[in-house]
C-alpha cells in the first residue's frame, strides 16, 4: 500500500487549507504542514491551467533550499475559470457577490494544479472539473456570503457547503477537485514517484 511505502519519505503539505489537510488525513498519509508566505501573482499572458501550474510551482520555490533527500513537497493552487478569465479568492463581500452572481445560471470550470517537488526533480499535474450552477436569487447569494466564508475559496463558494446543496445542478469530473485537491491524481502521482 502507498501509505506503507511513504513511511520512508517525509511528506510535506505546504497548504493552510483545512480541506486539503483533511484530504491528506483521509488518504491515510503521515505528513507535515509547512507554510511560507508567497505573493500569488502570475503573468497576464497565462490562461486556464497555465495559471494554476505556475502558482503551484511558484509556491514550491520558497522551499527549494530546505528539502532533504527523502522529502516530497506538495504545493497546489485552485482557480475558477469562467468567461475566459480566472476567479481566485474574493477579498470583500462585494467581490464575492460579483463572482457568485457571474456564475449564476452558467457552467464554469474548476482547475487545480498540484506540484510535487523533491531535491532532484519536480512534477506538476492538474485536473479540470465542469460545474453547472442554477440561476440564483440575490437573497440566496447574500445569505451564503453572510452565513458562510467565501473568502478562502476560489470563485467565492464551497461545493461542500449549503451553496453546493442548493446551487450545483451538474458536475462533470472530480468532486474533490472542486474542493481543492484532485485526490485520485495525487494518490496516483505519489505512487509513480516512489515506484519509479
Amino acid at each position: 500500500m502507498l501509505q506503507d511505502s511513504l513511511k520512508h519519505y517525509t511528506l510535506i503539505l505546504a497548504s493552510g487549507s483545512p480541506r486539503r489537510q483533511n484530504f491528506f488525513k483521509a488518504l491515510g498519509f503521515d505528513f507535515e504542514i509547512r507554510l511560507k508566505p508567497v505573493k500569488e501573482e502570475y503573468p497576464d499572458t497565462l490562461r486556464h491551467f497555465e495559471i494554476t501550474n505556475y502558482l503551484a510551482q511558484l509556491k514550491s520555490l520558497a522551499f527549494k533550499d530546505d528539502l532533504l533527500d527523502n522529502d516530497i513537497l506538495i504545493t497546489s493552487d485552485t482557480i475558477v475559470w469562467h468567461n475566459e478569465k480566472a476567479l481566485g479568492k474574493p477579498r470583500t463581500a462585494e467581490e464575492a457577490f460579483e463572482m457568485i452572481a457571474s456564475l449564476s445560471g452558467t457552467t464554469h470550470q474548476v482547475i487545480t494544479s498540484v506540484c510535487f517537488t523533491t531535491k532532484s526533480f519536480q512534477k506538476t499535474i492538474y485536473d479540470t472539473t465542469k460545474v453547472s450552477i442554477k440561476t440564483l436569487t440575490t437573497d440566496e447569494i447574500n445569505y451564503y456570503i453572510k452565513t458562510y466564508n467565501p473568502y478562502d475559496k476560489a470563485g467565492g463558494y464551497g461545493i461542500q457547503e449549503w451553496f453546493g446543496y442548493i446551487a450545483v445542478t451538474h458536475i462533470e469530473g472530480s468532486y474533490f477537485n472542486v474542493m481543492g485537491l484532485p485526490t485520485h491524481l495525487v494518490y496516483k502521482t505519489l505512487n509513480s514517484i516512489i515506484n519509479s
